[in-house]
């Protein structure tokens, strides 16, 4: 759990910003609530979103993979081979970690830039993998760890629906995942989505009004 002590970041604008990881298990619901937060005017940023943007093609990272794991990484129009890397990596602990040395440094710094610009209130930083082994080091980023909850069950019947795969898929994915107790054990505050969106959408904007008095706006 971060603890919030009112050392808020401070964009080049020099005004001061409150940062709010926003993380959660598969199917908890965590681009409902990014949505929402998009639609009041909060600045979101995606981690994952920006783990595509550093590896484009003829970018300085993708140039490093390619030097680290050879041409085999780079598909006919230039650009990463994503099924081909996550093939190689995917029963290799010790790829996997070569991978994360190279994109991770590329996504925080690149997270820090648009932090740096923000014209918001306060920010979400969307991360679904935020407070296993810190991704990117992007918690490190952040005020405040906002978790959405939901029960595993409904976890599972919703990204089953949304990505078509089958449960059992799901459920390995989510054991690959921080735990949903040692999760909520980390979160400064968490909002329950296991209701209808209506309720979703309630919590929320206690949130955001939350936020806002945090980032001094009355």
């Amino acid at each position: 759990m971060k603890s919030f002590m009112g050392q808020l970041s401070v964009n080049q604008g020099g005004v001061a910003m409150l940062v709010v990881g926003l993380t959660g298990g598969i199917g908890s619901g965590k681009s409902q609530v990014s949505r929402w937060f998009a639609e009041h005017g909060i600045v979101i940023i995606d981690a994952d979103v920006l783990a595509r943007e550093v590896v484009g093609k003829g970018s300085p990272t993708l140039k490093k993979i390619v030097a680290k794991f050879g041409d085999w990484v780079i598909d006919e129009a230039g650009e990463l081979n994503r099924r081909a890397m996550r093939e190689h990596v995917f029963g290799s602990a010790q790829a996997l970690m070569d991978l994360e040395q190279i994109t991770h440094p590329a996504i925080r710094s690149r997270a820090k830039e648009l932090l740096a610009t923000a014209q918001s209130p306060y920010v979400i930083l969307v991360a679904p993998l935020l407070l296993e082994a810190s991704e990117a080091g992007l918690a490190n980023l952040c005020d405040r760890i906002l978790v959405v909850d939901s029960h595993e069950s409904l976890q599972i019947e919703r990204a089953s629906q949304r990505d078509g795969q089958t449960p059992e898929r799901i459920q390995n994915i989510m054991a690959n995942q921080l735990s949903r107790h040692d999760r909520l054990r980390q979160a400064d505050d968490i909002v329950d989505n296991n209701g209808s969106l209506d309720d979703l959408y309630l919590k929320l904007e206690q949130l955001h009004q939350k936020y806002l008095a945090m980032a001094g706006v009355n």
